[in-house]
């Protein structure tokens, strides 16, 4: 991951200045004016995104949807993200993003992402008021779950890996056995 604080003129990067980034294959985000730009994930990182996202959708209530990235978070003209998976209420929804905390923001760590996701990001999240924030570690496999307290700040409820349940209740109730989430790249090992 490639982190930058200030375009050529010196100045904070804006969400004006992602619809100029190439179409790469990369992901470009902003917290606060920083530009974090990410390469394309592996194969446990993708399969993790679209398995739990297949999951969530089936148990998704009417009123919420899952979308998996690109999709943007953008909060101020700052900060624009793009979790890896996110659940969000219909109402506070526009046609091109979320202009709001989403009710959940998933990252899946990459080695090149990790340090970001793990603090840079969570974070970010945290500011945000984004109620509950899932770290999935692929390679493990493992999942990290951290919700708001009463103060605004995260704490970590749960823990669990391989075939260990975690039964969230946050956005909806929904079971999670991490290593579900990677299907048959689970019994492969790790390059």
């Amino acid at each position: 991951m490639t982190v930058m604080a200030h375009d050529q003129g010196g100045r904070p990067y804006t969400v004006e200045d992602l619809g100029g980034m190439p179409d790469d294959g990369r992901r470009y985000e902003l917290i606060d004016g920083m530009l974090l730009v990410s390469p394309a994930p592996g194969a446990r990182h993708q399969k993790v995104v679209l398995r739990l996202g297949m999951f969530m959708e089936l148990r998704c209530p009417d009123d919420l949807h899952v979308f998996s990235a690109p999709f943007s978070v953008r909060t101020s003209e700052s900060n624009e993200l793009q979790p890896d998976l996110l659940v969000a209420r219909d109402a506070d929804l526009t046609d091109k993003l979320l202009p709001v905390a989403p009710l959940l923001a998933v990252e899946v760590l990459s080695p090149s992402t990790a340090l970001n996701d793990l603090n840079t990001k969570k974070a970010a999240y945290e500011r945000m008021g984004v109620r509950s924030y899932w770290i999935i570690d692929p390679q493990d496999p493992k999942l990290t779950v951290f919700e708001l307290d009463a103060d605004g700040c995260y704490g970590q409820v749960a823990e669990v890996k391989g075939e260990d349940s975690f039964d969230a209740t946050l956005p909806f109730p929904v079971r999670i056995v991490p290593a579900q989430l990677l299907g048959t790249l689970y019994n492969r090992p790790v390059e």
